[in-house]
């Protein structure tokens, strides 16, 4: 903790002086309450808290200069040892002195460091390393700083002082950031609670405790927030989720720093959920100190009306003591605190004599605190149909190192009974400052500072599956980070670490604990580390692309497959998503909703106005297991063709279909080039939708879809898979078919009536969009129609004169039209051409009736305004153009 307040007053007071009356005959595993006090009402009353209110969003908080002021240098408070057992005297019979040898070792799916000196200015020790994992955010605190980070290790907000959170409060808790903080994750309600306790330095009191509570899942947002008062000093508190209430414990000291007890307070869930005014209930122990209440994991809630657990360190080195906490907020009155119940273990003696310091480091003689007269946080519960389970470790003595002991503990009659015991300690370095947990399947993860006269201080952890022999820990034991030096100077580590559980798979680990990145005395680092037992493997699915970046212009889209990969034999549905668009920019996947397994086109259109640059696109998929994404760079250029030439198809009279490329269609001074790609075309009306896509209509009204791969290309025919697929029915009822790229096509009915399709399908599958066929505008009897890309439509009438349209949503046929759809005429003498098709980009290729083909550019396609260059005269580009059949590619350069 981070108050200069000292308690020793009760240094050296062991707990086994006092406890006579609480001994239980050898043997005895399970709860009895025969010998146990009860206290019902809360000793204090129910009281209210002084102050409540919402907070402003946490962003917004941690972007403060306030919020990333530097503390002044600590000189560290001497954590004043707890009343504890003294030496059982025996040897402890539980010691696992090797190694396990599983077979599958646990996966370490990521580790990166936290809050510290590479990115705080640290001014305290010890860190007081604690962190929760949400539903897509991991929320790290320290003593006195916190920060929020994305699972794979991205920083979301930057590390911060803990007080900040209570900015615009007022009182002790908006300036006074005096540390103990921690976070502990509802997983009934999808909030994060955080505590940290504030004017612990005064010699007189009050005292106070500053809670929070998220008004949602997102740890960056709002929260209520709370100040509690006490006349005693809360040292150390611990927080715990449980239906109905968040309770707290904590070591109470009064103002001259004596230890008057262990204290668990209960506060209204309800109301803090909501915001309103939120009484809490408390008792205190007199004895007994380092008390930890049930902190529930799991998706499965404790059974209805069940008590909250509280356990503590017990009267002999042989016992944990136990109480039962009943809770009534309709008549506090009724609530009532049920213990202590000696819980019989296999005999220990405590670490360093209960306090320390005695864990030795390589190349000093500083030496650190064990800080074993306490468990270490957290009491995890969790309830598993046919058994409800809590474990918890702590530090003891194995002959000349220290060991973790830690406990399962299952509820039998309503009590908690010793299922299975062991004490880790595989050679004779030190072990210490551990927390445990349990995943879905029931496999035990337990992780703790290891350290030696040979060793720097490092994180480690082991493991058991559910299955393995009682009492062992059989996983090898594997290193999280090893540290790089020893702390010096003082012996203050810890004061606890923390395990939590993922709560959207419920299989994978999260440990936060400290390591030195060299010598020193206020640059400890945290270090969070993400990893899975072999046996608990949850269904569930990862995304992908191919490719995996794209690059588009403005007025253009283009496309990846998306694809969602099984692992765990996942089977389920996924829903797909795109986010971090650029703007302007429309995401549209076909289907929208695969199984995994399956794959999806993704295509990302870019409007004429989206703004240049790199953009990281995740794409997401969310199903019954969770969401998950990958990052898709997205790069918007302003590139007019995008290139090296472009194609115009004609089948010639014998039917060959001929690709005809011109390379520099935005100045009209290049000449043709050209291969026979195809034979049997005769006889159809050709359309291309770009980027190399032809539709044909048969005599039949049947409409066909083609891919030339080699469309950008100088080579022979290179036809896509499905290319000749049909994909529609009835085209020959149209008088005009033209495509303005992107799957769009426009029909015009012999009423004049002008129709939106959109084709989706890939490969030649028959998907198109949901309204096409919609009718967009009417009227539209014209001599000739032509498309030019990015929802520019070109119409010339019969007298000749050219008229000017755009659709503003080409992508959706939403019938927006510039202008409110008035064509604007920007050009006359237009009636002799038999033939006219674009490139985009306002290039315009037009053939006369001698088969002359002439080159022009409308400079001004998006805005509509009479420009051309030259001043509208056609650049002659050759002579010999015969048929009807002739159409280029109209997104081969595009609208700027």
């Amino acid at each position: 903790m981070l108050s200069l307040k000292r308690r020793l007053a009760v240094a050296g007071l062991g707990l086994a002086a006092v406890a006579g009356p609480l001994a239980v005959p050898a043997g005895a595993h399970a709860v009895t309450l025969a010998h146990s006090r009860i206290q019902t009402g809360p000793q204090a009353g129910s009281t209210p808290e002084i102050h409540h209110d919402t907070s402003p969003p946490l962003a917004d908080l941690s972007n403060t200069s306030a919020a990333r002021l530097p503390g002044r240098p600590q000189i560290p408070d001497a954590e004043g040892p707890l009343p504890h057992p003294g030496p059982s005297g025996v040897a402890d019979p539980v010691v696992q002195g090797r190694q396990g040898a599983a077979g599958l070792p646990m996966t370490i799916l990521r580790s990166f460091d936290g809050i510290g000196s590479a990115n705080y200015p640290v001014s305290y020790i010890p860190p007081d390393p604690n962190a929760a994992v949400g539903t897509t955010q991991v929320f790290e605190i320290v003593n006195a700083a916190l920060a929020v980070y994305s699972k794979n290790g991205g920083t979301i907000l930057a590390p911060f002082n803990t007080n900040a959170l209570w900015a615009g409060f007022g009182g002790y808790c908006q300036t006074d950031n005096a540390g103990d903080g921690t976070v502990t994750w509802d997983r009934i309600h999808n909030r994060w609670l955080i505590q940290q306790f504030a004017n612990v330095n005064s010699t007189t009191g009050s005292y106070y405790e500053c809670v929070a509570i998220s008004t949602g899942p997102d740890a960056t947002g709002t929260y209520h927030r709370y100040a509690y008062q006490f006349s005693d000093f809360p040292d150390y508190p611990k927080t715990a989720v449980w239906p109905g209430s968040y309770f707290v414990t904590y070591n109470m000291f009064s103002s001259a720093g004596a230890f008057v007890g262990g204290r668990v307070c209960a506060m209204d869930q309800t109301s803090m959920l909501i915001g309103a005014a939120a009484s809490q209930q408390c008792f205190t122990s007199t004895y007994y100190g380092g008390l930890l209440a049930g902190d529930m994991d799991g998706s499965t809630p404790p059974p209805a009306g069940e008590d909250e657990t509280v356990v503590a360190l017990g009267g002999t080195a042989t016992s944990l003591a136990v109480w039962r906490f009943h809770v009534d907020w309709a008549n506090p009155a009724n609530s009532a605190f049920t213990g202590p119940a000696p819980l019989t273990v296999a005999p220990y003696t405590t670490a360093c004599g209960g306090i320390g310091p005695c864990v030795p480091q390589a190349a000093t003689s500083e030496r650190l605190d064990a800080l074993s007269d306490r468990l270490m946080y957290r009491l995890a519960y969790r309830n598993f149909g046919d058994h409800e389970s809590l474990v918890v470790s702590h530090s003891v003595a194995i002959g000349a190192g220290t060991g973790m002991r830690w406990y399962e503990l299952r509820m039998s009659g309503g009590h908690p009974a010793v299922h299975q015991q062991g004490t880790y300690a595989p050679d004779s370095s030190f072990r210490w400052m551990g927390s445990a947990a349990q995943d879905k399947a029931g496999d035990i993860v337990l992780g703790y500072s290891q350290s030696s006269g040979v060793s720097f201080p490092s994180i480690r952890i082991t493991g058991r599956n559910s299955s393995d022999p009682p009492g062992t820990m059989t996983q090898p034991e594997a290193t999280l980070f090893t540290g790089s030096g020893s702390q010096t100077t003082y012996s203050r580590w810890g004061d606890y670490t923390s395990m939590s559980i993922d709560p959207t798979d419920d299989c994978t680990f999260w440990y936060t604990d400290e390591y030195q990145p060299a010598f020193g005395s206020f640059n400890w680092q945290t270090r969070l580390a993400a990893f899975q037992m072999p046996g608990c493997v949850t269904p569930t699915f990862s995304i992908g692309t191919q490719p995996a970046a794209r690059t588009v212009s403005v007025g253009r889209a283009v496309t990846t497959t998306v694809s969602a990969t099984a692992i765990g034999g996942d089977t389920e549905t996924v829903a797909l998503t795109a986010t971090g668009l650029p703007a302007g920019t429309t995401a549209t996947f076909q289907p929208s909703s695969i199984s995994v397994g399956g794959t999806a086109t993704l295509t990302l259109a870019a409007s004429p106005t989206t703004p240049v640059g790199t953009y990281q696109v995740t794409v997401s998929g969310t199903g019954t297991s969770g969401t998950h994404g990958t990052a898709f760079p997205l790069t918007v250029t302003t590139e007019t063709c995008t290139t090296p030439s472009v194609p115009l198809y004609q089948p010639d009279i014998l039917g060959q279909l001929r690709r005809w490329s011109y390379a520099s269609p935005l100045d009209g001074t290049s000449g043709w080039t050209q291969q026979a790609i195809g034979i049997g075309w005769g006889g159809l009306t050709v359309v291309s939708g770009g980027d190399g896509v032809l539709y044909t209509i048969d005599s039949l009204g049947n409409l066909h879809w083609y891919q030339d791969d080699n469309f950008a290309g100088t080579g022979g025919a290179s036809w896509s898979a499905g290319s000749g697929s049909l994909i529609g029915t009835g085209w020959g009822g149209l008088t005009t078919v033209v495509s303005g790229g992107q799957g769009v096509i426009y029909g015009i009915d012999p009423s004049g009536n002008l129709r939106w399709y959109r084709y989706l399908g890939t490969n030649g599958s028959a998907s198109w969009a949901p309204g096409s066929g919609t009718t967009i505008g009417t009227g539209w009897s014209f001599a000739k129609v032509v498309a030019g890309g990015s929802g520019v439509i070109y119409a010339v009438k019969s007298s000749g004169a050219l008229l000017w349209y755009r659709e503003l949503n080409p992508l959706a046929g939403s019938a927006s039209w510039a202008a409110a759809g008035t064509g604007g005429q920007i050009g006359s003498g237009w009636s002799g051409f038999s033939r006219i098709g674009s490139m985009g980009g306002g290039v315009l290729f037009a053939r006369d009736i001698g088969g002359t083909m002439w080159w022009y550019r409308h400079t001004d396609p998006l805005g509509g305004s009479s420009s051309w260059a030259n001043q509208g005269a056609g650049t002659n580009e050759g002579s010999g153009w015969s048929g009807d059949q002739s159409t280029t590619d109209v997104t081969g350069c595009v609208a700027s």
